[in-house]
């Protein structure tokens, strides 16, 4: 049973700094868990209990929000200094990588395209290339980065896309893959423009 024991607070606390709470005030914590378990009186209704925690993962969610877009928003800055990189009026970055001479796609064609995306921390959450199969979709179909992003591109070009939250995802993100507010990078290849 101590082991059982042991099991079940690691997996709550995994649980809670998976949401964020980095900071608990273990003693109360363990009273809870206690007064539950032996069926004694509470020091606080559960209607209560349920409020507050639901106004600190509200505030949690805004810091870590308010967060990702200053990430995003102090790399954008930073990166549009760089060689090479190219800034639309709506704030999509590239960088050619390799120009194609192929046909150039328009707003409601549809694509084959090889890509990686990934997370300003480097993370990849998206990847036809390690697939092994490129893939195909219509562009008014996709984030209005991309949508905006590979009409830019003809066929054979190979780009970079930083992508900004407002452009990408935004507040919703991707649950379990792209937080929200994040600024995307993603690596296409144009392969082919299909027919509208």
């Amino acid at each position: 049973m101590d082991k059982l024991s042991y099991a079940w607070g690691l997996a709550m606390g995994q649980q809670l700094r998976g949401m964020g709470v980095n900071d608990l005030d273990v003693e109360s914590y363990a009273s809870a868990v206690k007064s539950v378990m032996d069926g004694t009186e509470p020091e606080m209704k559960p209607e209560e209990a349920q409020k507050l925690i639901n106004e600190y993962l509200q505030k949690l969610q805004g810091e870590m929000e308010a967060r990702a877009r200053e990430v995003g928003s102090k790399f954008l800055a930073e990166n549009k200094l760089k060689e090479g990189v190219k800034e639309t009026a709506s704030g999509l970055q590239y960088v050619v990588e390799k120009e194609g001479t192929g046909a150039k796609p328009g707003p409601e064609d549809e694509v084959t395209v090889h890509y990686t995306g990934k997370l300003l921390d480097g993370t990849v959450f998206d990847s036809s290339v390690s697939r092994g199969e490129p893939a195909t979709f219509p562009l008014n179909r996709v984030i209005p980065g991309w949508t905006e992003g590979v009409q830019l591109m003809s066929e054979g070009a190979k780009y970079t896309f930083f992508i900004p939250s407002d452009l990408a995802y935004g507040p919703q993100g991707v649950p379990n893959a792209i937080p929200p507010h994040s600024t995307l990078i993603f690596e296409v290849e144009l392969i082919k423009v299909n027919n509208k």
